[in-house]
């Protein structure tokens, strides 16, 4: 896999991560638990063990499972 089709991007001013895959929004995460409830949605029922998977999921900016205002 070339780049990882899920994108977690930069916490927002205001606290939460947008989610991406493939270049699709899927929603605001604020928790993992939000990420992985996206990525059910969207078809992926082992979610919550692809959240460290960097063939699955990319972390832009600030630490991975940080959803604290930028």
């Amino acid at each position: 896999m070339a780049s990882a089709p899920i994108v977690v991007h930069p916490p927002s001013r205001t606290g939460g991560r947008r989610v991406t895959a493939r270049g699709h929004i899927l929603g605001l995460a604020h928790s993992d638990r939000d990420v992985a409830e996206f990525l059910r949605r969207a078809g992926m029922p082992d979610a919550e063990q692809l959240l460290d998977d960097p063939a699955w999921v990319t972390w832009r900016g600030g630490h991975a499972h940080c959803y604290e205002a930028a």
